[in-house]
């Protein structure tokens, strides 16, 4: 993946002289210590970051932290103190005003915490609006602004008025806007915190959806550590104006940089975060629809299991055969296509461990993973699916026997 935004050394000090409170930081004085003696306010403190295009780059951190001090500093709506910042290798913070428009107008889009809905226009006007400003034609602009409509899913209230709707559809309008100008960059401040829980999560997944047909860059703020791991392809965590650590959600949970990192994540519902793929096991046996039920027993025994999953040349999954099927079926003469058994469950690889709970209770057998050619990569074993980790001291074979 290619870099998109790269922040090379970003401060942002608000105060008369913010210039000269970075000795200060350097020396380490708090930033509390910094404000009581120079009325000076510590926003960011030398944050350095990539973010790859089509990256969902989420900033966590408790309120105070300076994420969203941050988040405007890529739009510049927060000039740096110091620093750069790099959008397709160009440092936009060195851009003349009309370059900064330009910028503002095509490439960034931002999505508010509070909407910022004109009360006074219709859907469909007030998803017209950055279009309208920038002088596109009434035609083209509703064209544009329909199709983003429906892309979030507010297809046939177009005259309606932002009062008339819930919270979570006028969040839709807010990204639909948002949308319209065909943004490469997508900066969304704690887009989803007004919402209650339920029509929270709808958004979420709604987003990742938005996100798997659009692939924008987006940079997400938040202070919920569940919503950064669920919708975060890496998270960045910040306290105190600084950025202390950035990685995958795998990465941050299974090695903090420190006790902030610790106590932070401590309360995380890991199955909302693994996937499929991160409890899953790598078949050792396998049986191809060209062998036969004598191979089939022979992998069963060698491997000490009692079923085996089957596949065609290309691996795709066709079906499970057990070992007392497969010896009854050699009695009676019977082919693998006879023998083979098609009530298994199967999955995705990018299937939350939470989602997959319900799957494992019902199936008689490990639950299938599929990657997105269909092509089977792995199993999962019930017990790990309820831990909702991998579990060390479970053998492969203990499940396949039961």
């Amino acid at each position: 993946m290619t870099t998109k935004i790269k922040l090379v050394n970003v401060s942002k000090i608000f105060g008369p002289k913010p210039k000269s409170v970075i000795p200060m930081i350097k020396e380490g004085m708090a930033k509390d210590e910094i404000l009581a003696k120079t009325n000076h306010t510590v926003g960011v403190y030398d944050a350095s970051m990539d973010i790859k295009k089509g990256e969902v780059f989420v900033i966590m951190g408790l309120s105070g932290s300076g994420k969203s001090t941050l988040i405007r500093c890529f739009n510049l709506l927060n000039k740096p103190t110091t620093g750069s910042i790099y959008i397709d290798d160009e440092d936009i913070v060195a851009y003349s005003g009309s370059q900064l428009k330009k910028v503002r107008q095509e490439k960034i889009a931002m999505v508010f915490q509070h909407f910022g809905l004109f009360s006074h226009r219709t859907i469909m006007a007030n998803v017209e609006y950055g279009l309208e400003i920038r002088n596109v034609t009434k035609e083209e602009r509703r064209k544009i602004a329909q199709k983003n409509i429906e892309i979030v899913g507010l297809k046939g209230y177009e005259d309606k008025y932002p009062d008339e709707l819930s919270g979570g559809m006028q969040q839709r309008v807010g990204l639909a806007r948002a949308l319209a100008n065909d943004p490469d960059i997508l900066l969304m401040d704690e887009p989803f915190s007004a919402l209650d829980p339920l029509i929270r999560r709808e958004m979420q997944l709604e987003l990742l959806d938005i996100q798997e047909r659009l692939q924008k860059t987006i940079i997400f703020i938040t202070h919920d550590v569940n919503e950064a791991f669920k919708i975060g392809d890496r998270v960045a965590v910040m306290k105190d104006g600084r950025v202390v650590q950035i990685g995958t959600p795998e990465e941050i949970i299974e090695a903090p940089e420190n006790d902030y990192i610790s106590d932070f994540i401590k309360d995380i519902d890991r199955s909302k975060v693994f996937q499929a793929e991160h409890v899953m096991i790598k078949p050792n046996a396998l049986v191809s629809m060209k062998d036969g039920l004598n191979v089939a027993v022979k992998e069963m025994k060698e491997n000490g299991i009692s079923s085996v999953f089957v596949v065609d040349r290309a691996r795709h999954i066709k079906g499970i055969v057990t070992i007392d099927d497969a010896i009854k079926g050699i009695k009676e003469k019977q082919t693998l296509e006879d023998v083979l058994r098609s009530d298994i469950t199967i999955v995705k690889q990018d299937e939350y461990v939470n989602d997959l709970i319900p799957k494992a209770l019902e199936s008689m057998f490990p639950l299938a993973v599929v990657n997105k050619d269909g092509k089977l990569i792995g199993f999962i074993l019930r017990v790990h699916v309820l831990a909702g980790l991998v579990s060390d001291d479970v053998t492969e074979s203990e499940e396949y026997h039961g």
